[in-house]
């Protein structure tokens, strides 16, 4: 997430923190906020010369904007180390094995210091020598007015939903950012050497709810405004609190079922709920329809519902922890099909229609807590607790 509070934004991108827990620049959560000083900069003098080395692009700084680098670096230049998301991962040994496709320096934002502290993105970052750094084979060429443009090897995409970032929210459309900020129709695959068409009714300003794909890591733009208007930690915590104190019981056990700590994310405890996903009931972990030739494994193995006898896959179920994913404060009454993570209502509708890129040339809906791909007819369920019979 990132947010903007006074020109604070930010930026999420896990449920809550990242699975090894966040640690210096890697974080689920980055807070872009006023430097003390400002360090904009923007073109002055292009040089063409033979050789990369040789090449050299004098920059002049702008005083009313702070700029801010994102990439999968380490060097000093990045603000923000963002590392590929591997769906449903629980761990960084999850992601270490897979090869990267986030550019080193994938994109900067330039944000105004006074109001209405405008931010705008930008496609590949300054290395460590202040040049733009692009990849060999990234698309490069020249405008009409005699800058360089081009875009990074597998593409900076944004979406920026239509009615903002609210319970009324539709998805946008996808476009490509070039590294002087203009905005493009996508290529016809992520790294093609065509660049699409130009587009000049749109900006690449960030607007609340923006999506930001970096071709491994998708990242939600959130502003001070916006998330003035999401709910808190401390209000799901709330919520989690009043599902507990409602005492729901598994129908075939009996036994009082509670949703854990929101800081417990990976293993099930004995009060755990789970849900047929199928037809949205609740209940304890049970073998009731554990047939045998099921019986190898607990999780995501379809399992006959004892209530309405509806075959499906039977999980756990996990309160979604990022609170800037949602899109209201209404009560966590909805699971998402077929991770489990729970979530108000019209936030799992919300995410259920919103195409996120996928590969090279996919787009599908996932889950904003795992990235895991949605299934079933809506991509989540409805659901039924029965309460105490007492």
């Amino acid at each position: 997430t990132f947010s903007s509070e006074n020109l604070n934004h930010s930026i999420c991108v896990y449920n809550g923190s990242l699975p090894n827990g966040d640690r210096g620049r890697r974080k689920s959560r980055f807070a872009l906020c006023r430097r003390p000083k400002a360090n904009g900069v923007k073109p002055s003098t292009v040089h063409v010369a033979c050789s990369p080395q040789a090449a050299k692009v004098k920059h002049t700084h702008i005083n009313r904007e702070t700029h801010k680098t994102i990439g999968r670096s380490t060097e000093s230049p990045i603000d923000f180390v963002v590392t590929d998301t591997v769906a449903g991962s629980q761990s960084n040994a999850d992601t270490q094995s897979v090869q990267s496709t986030i550019s080193r320096f994938a994109c900067r934002i330039m944000c105004q210091r006074t109001p209405p502290y405008a931010a705008r993105i930008y496609a590949a970052g300054f290395d460590s020598s202040k040049n733009i750094f692009l990849g060999e084979k990234a698309a490069k060429w020249k405008t009409a007015d005699g800058q360089m443009d081009g875009l990074t090897t597998n593409g900076v995409l944004v979406m920026h939903p239509r009615n903002g970032f609210s319970q009324d929210s539709k998805p946008g459309v996808w476009r490509e950012i070039s590294v002087c900020g203009n905005v493009f129709t996508l290529r016809e695959t992520r790294s093609a050497q065509q660049r699409g068409k130009m587009v000049e009714t749109e900006t690449q300003e960030l607007v609340d709810g923006s999506l930001i794909d970096l071709c491994g890591a998708t990242l939600l733009w959130r502003t001070a405004e916006g998330l003035s208007r999401t709910p808190t930690l401390k209000h799901l915590e709330a919520l989690r609190q009043e599902i507990n104190a409602a005492r729901p019981q598994c129908p075939v056990g009996f036994n009082t079922l509670a949703f854990p700590s929101m800081r417990r994310k990976d293993t099930p405890d004995e009060k755990q709920p789970w849900v047929y996903l199928h037809c949205g009931h609740v209940h304890g972990y049970h073998n009731w329809g554990n047939h045998r030739e099921e019986r190898e494994g607990r999780e995501g193995r379809h399992r006959e519902c004892p209530m309405c006898r509806a075959k499906g896959p039977y999980v756990p179920l996990w309160l979604g922890c990022e609170a800037g994913f949602y899109v209201d404060a209404a009560p966590p009454t909805h699971a998402f099909n077929p991770c489990g993570h729970v979530c108000s209502e019209k936030t799992a509708a919300f995410w259920s229609q919103i195409p996120l890129p996928h590969g090279t040339h996919t787009f599908h809906a996932a889950c904003p807590f795992c990235a895991q791909q949605l299934t079933g007819e809506q991509g989540y369920v409805r659901l039924i607790f029965q309460g105490p019979l007492d």
